[in-house]
């Protein structure tokens, strides 16, 4: 088959389960054959080879596995990281929180802090790629995060000032901290996810208990009890309100919310007095 007829099979194929199948369609096949899509369109009576292989692609693809599993990385802010199963895929929202957190950063001359939930790398990687200066002490619970963000930071060369440890929080983190960072899991238990996210990526990065908010107020309550100083979180769109109550059973004053390119509530930055 051509690259032409296999593109028509692929959009046909696709159909039920993506909302743009021609593109999707054309992102696989141009990372199966390692060309780029203009290639598709300008060589599109080239006949494709192996075509049984490909065919596996779409159909993993069709029955809703997120393409950035499927080819092994994805991509996030500047840069493209390596992401496996096990591994939650960097989402674009995220990008406003390293914006807020970076701003800090660069006006407090802030060099040290964690992340909690390193997940691929992501956030950790772009802040080190920010500031030359920054040291990141970055946690998981899981051993396939931390294995993958391990590879990620190698990639770009920052494992001197990003160390990557298996931890419950901070528990684990001994340095001193001036700012911690987090999306942390804030899903509720019972929330029926999309057949995409809830069937591929990982359970203990999306689910954050009963509630949903549980991990984002013990992540709270730790980053107080250090005295470490500012805490940025991603939480979900339906949360402020319960946090914003937590804040004030806690004695925190000082803190706002943002909002994600939707309008949506999507997170919080505490300042600790």
């Amino acid at each position: 088959m051509t690259i032409q007829e296999i593109l028509i099979w692929a959009d046909e194929k696709l159909k039920p389960s993506c909302e743009r199948p021609r593109f999707e369609a054309e992102l696989l096949l141009a990372h199966y054959l390692q060309k780029d899509r203009t290639y598709l369109h300008a060589f599109d009576d080239r006949e494709v080879e192996n075509i049984e292989e490909f065919q596996k692609l779409v159909n993993r693809r069709a029955n809703h596995e997120p393409y950035e599993y499927i080819v092994g990385e994805a991509s996030f802010y500047d840069i493209e990281l390596r992401v496996v199963q096990g591994v939650l895929i960097p989402r674009p929202e995220t990008e406003i929180l390293i914006d807020l957190v970076a701003e800090i950063i660069d006006r407090e001359k802030i060099n040290s802090i964690a992340e909690i939930g390193v997940g691929s790398g992501a956030i950790s990687i772009v802040l080190a790629r920010k500031f030359s200066d920054l040291n990141i002490v970055a946690t998981d619970i899981c051993d396939t995060p931390i294995k993958v963000a391990t590879r990620n930071i190698k990639s770009f060369k920052l494992e001197d000032r990003v160390k990557v440890i298996k931890s419950n929080i901070l528990d684990e983190v001994k340095t001193l901290i001036e700012l911690v960072v987090s999306n942390p899991p804030y899903i509720a238990n019972d929330f029926r996810l999309e057949k995409n996210v809830g069937e591929y990526e990982p359970k203990e990065a999306l689910f954050g208990g009963v509630v949903g908010d549980e991990l984002l107020k013990q992540i709270v309550l730790d980053v107080q009890s250090r005295n470490i100083k500012y805490l940025a979180c991603e939480m979900g769109y339906d949360q402020k309100e319960p946090m914003e109550k937590f804040f004030g059973e806690i004695g925190v004053e000082s803190y706002k919310f943002y909002k994600d390119l939707a309008g949506f509530n999507r997170g919080f930055i505490i300042t600790f007095m």
